[in-house]
């Protein structure tokens, strides 16, 4: 008998297929890693305008007057600062301070919110969005949380060129829709989020949509000239701007402080998940910081779990490394002991056996030219 497990494909499977496209097994999805090759796809959105299916996030509705109260408990950012057609990053951490997931989440209405999680972390995520809601206690009616995954697709429009073809199809919507805003629009007939927002530190959109309708705004997309991108460019891309992903920078045994993101941790709201144990975390200080680095000449490029070494002594090991198409140098990143975490500090990464030179260096990797 086999045990072969069947992955999932989304609704722009054979899109994908029909224009070349590598595939690979990602998060329990089949999904394109290439079509025409990852530096091709990576330049692409660097200098004109790149095209990413992501339909294999998950899409979670939370509404209802408790809605805010809710996710202010469930998260660790302030989601009382979003006015309607706003979002913000956010993390969700188990009660020790690790991270459950990390995420965005947007205010689409009044009393309604979107929440973007991890395509890895959909089963883990809705059952434990809904065991905290449920142990809230609140009257029934008053929150509703809707798992709209199965349903739902989304499209990634990111690069300088991104707000022309956006333009084209949606007259007026790059001045309409801000940077980290939310919009109902109307494409291909049917109502559209379209957010800007985006995971490649270009500018850009994310448009969550019908999964039926995907394909249809897929080809419009690819007509106003948006080359299509596989994760290969999309990992490539986030890795030069040390973005985390989680699963590589983040999971339930590592908090937000240790990852750097303070900044969205909201210590003066009430009391939400693993507060405490983050407040701890800045007082008395963490076993552990993400640092970034790039290579001080030429090696191959580092990869995950490489040991990373300070003095001949190991102090952590690289959670993300590849090698840079915008800078042309292995670069990365990586948990070490805190006394390392300075920029400017040496270390070596350990490659097959062998140590090259490295510097740890400020986030981003990369910073555009103005």
């Amino acid at each position: 008998m086999s045990t072969e497990v069947q992955l999932k494909r989304t609704s722009l499977y054979e899109s994908h297929r029909r224009l070349g496209a590598r595939l690979v097994e990602f998060g329990g999805w089949e999904m394109p890693v290439q079509y025409d090759g990852i530096l091709a796809e990576h330049n692409a959105v660097r200098t004109d305008c790149g095209l990413f299916d992501i339909s294999h996030m998950g899409e979670v509705s939370v509404s209802g007057p408790k809605a805010l109260e809710f996710l202010n408990h469930l998260l660790t950012n302030d989601l009382a600062r979003l006015g309607v057609g706003q979002g913000q990053y956010n993390l969700m951490c188990n009660e020790e301070g690790g991270t459950v997931d990390d995420l965005y989440a947007y205010r689409i209405g009044e009393q309604e919110y979107l929440l973007i999680i991890n395509a890895s972390r959909i089963e883990m995520d809705v059952p434990h969005i809904k065991a905290v809601g449920a142990s809230m206690g609140f009257p029934a009616g008053e929150l509703q949380i809707e798992d709209c995954s199965g349903y739902s697709g989304a499209i990634a429009v990111q690069g300088p060129r991104s707000t022309a073809v956006m333009e084209a199809l949606l007259p007026g919507v790059s001045v309409e829709v801000k940077r980290n805003c939310i919009a109902w629009k109307s494409l291909a007939g049917e109502n559209t989020l379209v957010a800007r927002t985006g995971y490649t530190g270009e500018d850009g959109f994310e448009l969550v949509l019908p999964a039926e309708t995907a394909v249809a705004v897929w080809e419009l997309l690819l007509k106003q000239g948006a080359k299509p991108c596989g994760l290969g460019a999309r990992d490539t891309l986030r890795t030069e701007m040390c973005y985390p992903l989680y699963g590589h920078e983040l999971d339930e045994e590592t908090s937000p402080i240790e990852a750097g993101l303070e900044k969205f941790v909201a210590f003066g709201k009430a009391a939400f998940i693993g507060k405490e144990h983050l407040q701890r975390q800045t007082l008395s200080g963490r076993s552990k910081t993400l640092v970034a680095f790039r290579m001080s000449g030429r090696s191959a490029p580092p990869r995950p779990h490489y040991p990373l070494v300070v003095g001949g002594e190991s102090v952590g090991e690289v959670t993300s490394g590849t090698q840079s198409p915008s800078l042309g140098v292995g670069i990365g990143m990586g948990y070490v002991s805190p006394i390392c975490a300075t920029s400017g500090q040496a270390l070596e990464v350990e490659i097959r056996g062998k140590r090259f030179p490295a510097e740890i260096t400020t986030k981003p990797i990369y910073r555009k030219s103005r």
